[in-house]
């Protein structure tokens, strides 16, 4: 119980702050590119209330920590878009849609930088990350600090690089689709968008079963060896 309570006070904080800026992200751009939805609908705000889906915020990853999956996946409510109102919907379409992985891999990244800083102003810290429990035996108020915002850092790159990567996986409507559909000529994109209404069911259907083997053998290492780079491990 204390173990699994632990991964909840961990994720929740990365998971919530990973989702929010990804769809304020698309909502941004998309209002820089000509079309105010998302600002007039509330939804270029901070406050996770907006944003919050019951399934994919809270459901979804509780479910996975309390099953020990070993991965922490969530997603927000959508930003509305209205594509029609962009300067140029087809080309910018790929702008809204890369602004979401584009600001995880950037959220990843500074986590990434204050990870290392905080082990480089104190080494002994890494062997409570190693050994969480020991801090309820041995660690002192600068340990009992330091190390959960550490394991929050750790969390959030890894759980930023994981968005931004099944993001980019090209079936719409996740946000590698739209870039595809914004990407491909008219007739051809017109023809792919066409599977968006199934897209989502395909795509949790290809991460929980994987029956083609694309997340065991180019996914998960994708997001392994991006995790590493980014950690220096």
């Amino acid at each position: 119980m204390n173990s699994i309570i632990q991964q909840i006070s961990i994720n929740a904080i990365p998971i919530i702050l990973a989702i929010v800026l990804h769809e304020i992200a698309h909502g941004w751009v998309a209002y820089r590119l000509g079309d105010p939805t998302a600002k007039q609908m509330g939804r270029l705000t901070l406050n996770p209330i907006a944003h919050i889906d019951i399934v994919g915020t809270v459901i979804l990853p509780l479910v996975l920590i309390l099953t020990g999956s070993g991965f922490v996946f969530a997603y927000a409510k959508p930003v509305p878009v209205n594509f029609s109102n962009l300067r140029r919907p087809k080309e910018d379409m790929v702008w809204v849609a890369g602004a979401g992985p584009l600001t995880n891999i950037l959220i990843a990244g500074v986590s990434a930088i204050i990870f290392r800083l905080i082990f480089y102003i104190n080494p002994e810290l890494v062997g409570y990350i190693v050994d969480p429990y020991r801090l309820f035996s041995r660690g002192g108020l600068e340990v009992s600090i330091m190390v959960p915002i550490a394991l929050m850092l750790l969390a959030s790159v890894r759980l930023n690089i994981l968005l931004a990567v099944i993001n980019l996986i090209p079936i719409p409507p996740a946000d590698g689709g739209r870039i595809l559909v914004g990407l491909l000529p008219y007739r051809q994109a017109i023809a792919y968008s066409k599977i968006e209404p199934i897209g989502m069911f395909l795509l949790f259907f290809l991460l929980f079963f994987d029956p083609l083997k694309i997340f065991s053998h180019i996914i998960w290492p994708i997001i392994g060896t991006m995790i590493k780079l980014f950690l220096w491990w």
